[in-house]
């Protein structure tokens, strides 16, 4: 096992040399900046690798969120950089066109805003993607799924946990929410997982390898090239590279994740440390984020209310209409619910746009 000095440098190495290959001839290079740890590090260091160049950060301030956006302005000014805040009200309004980019029924592209703002600033744009999955970054999950399973915990068991420690994405009567046209199965989804869990890596590793191959894979990195593709922006995302990504699997588990400290990113909070800027980085992940109940309230369940009212994912038999009629006039709906109902909205614009033809990615969602 290495000292973890030697951890430290060897990470930064590669980093710098990412650059080196992908940056070189840059002259302008854009950033995001959310005032975690992973763009934190990685402005910092890009600062340090090219003080010469021109570098440019981008955060994104959503209405009635939690507003990183001052506190990244901070580590911009600290590290004399340029700054852009991204300021969005109706975080639903151009759902339509983010969806007739990316050809899929999410709605959480929010990555929509800051690939269009980067390429008025630059051609190649670097971000901190990979940073959670592979060092340790969901410090609420990795806590409760420990508080939920030990070593002797069965396959099956440790795979129900694991899905307990992401409520906010499913709902308990979810197999009321598909008609009979989709076929939803737990067992299914049981068996996507299983390979992940049916191993013998240790508890903690076995939740990284999830998130590694679930969210990241299947949908942050696709999702986010199409973005990058249609504004036709150079996509850099060090953490990615196949030499960070083949050295998190031989990490020590303390420095991931400090089971006492209930600490993350142990080893890239040492790296901002040795730069000095670890005191302005934002404790909890946040992230770029919106608040869901607060969307749901003033934009989100009245945009429901009048696509699914004559639904054509009702009407054809995807979805279950009891279901909707059920919770779509609650004000107050618990967040993994408005959740599901924002993912209702995007396949019914999906479907509308896609399907029967009817609707034009062009077309803004107001209310």
């Amino acid at each position: 096992m290495k000292p973890e000095e030697n951890y430290v440098d060897l990470v930064e190495d590669i980093i710098q040399e990412v650059f080196d290959k992908e940056l070189n001839k840059q002259e302008k290079i854009c950033t995001s900046l959310s005032s975690g740890i992973d763009s934190t590090l990685l402005t910092t260091l890009l600062k340090h690798h090219f003080p010469e160049k021109k570098i440019h950060a981008i955060s994104v301030k959503f209405s009635e969120s939690n507003d990183e956006s001052e506190t990244a302005k901070k580590i911009a000014a600290k590290l004399d950089i340029d700054h852009t805040i991204v300021h969005i009200e109706n975080f639903l309004e151009e759902l339509p066109k983010q969806i007739g980019i990316v050809k899929s029924p999410f709605w959480d592209l929010h990555w929509f805003y800051i690939a269009r703002k980067a390429k008025t600033l630059s051609d190649c744009f670097i971000a901190g993607d990979g940073g959670d999955e592979l060092f340790g970054g969901y410090t609420f999950r990795y806590d409760k799924f420990l508080s939920l399973t030990n070593d002797s915990t069965p396959v099956n068991e440790r795979i129900k946990s694991y899905l307990n420690c992401h409520e906010r994405d499913w709902v308990p009567d979810q197999e009321k929410l598909f008609n009979k046209k989709i076929q939803f199965s737990w067992n299914e989804i049981f068996q996507l997982l299983k390979p992940n869990f049916d191993n013998k890596l240790s508890l903690l590793n076995q939740v990284y390898l999830a998130d590694f191959n679930g969210k990241l894979l299947f949908n942050m990195i696709p999702l986010y090239r199409k973005f990058h593709d249609h504004f036709k922006v150079k996509y850099v995302a060090p953490l990615l590279s196949r030499k960070l990504i083949s050295l998190s699997t031989q990490l020590p588990d303390h420095l991931k994740y400090d089971k006492d400290k209930k600490l993350g990113k142990v080893l890239l909070q040492k790296i901002l440390q040795k730069y000095e800027i670890d005191t302005f980085v934002t404790k909890e992940k946040q992230g770029f984020s919106v608040n869901t109940q607060n969307l749901w309230k003033k934009y989100g369940q009245k945009l429901c209310m009048y696509f699914l009212d004559e639904s054509r994912i009702i009407r054809d038999g995807w979805i279950n209409s009891e279901w909707v009629s059920k919770y779509i006039d609650n004000k107050d709906l618990e967040v993994r619910y408005v959740n599901k109902f924002l993912g209702l909205l995007a396949f019914e614009i999906w479907y509308r746009i896609f399907i029967t033809k009817e609707m034009n990615d062009d077309e803004k969602l107001k209310i």
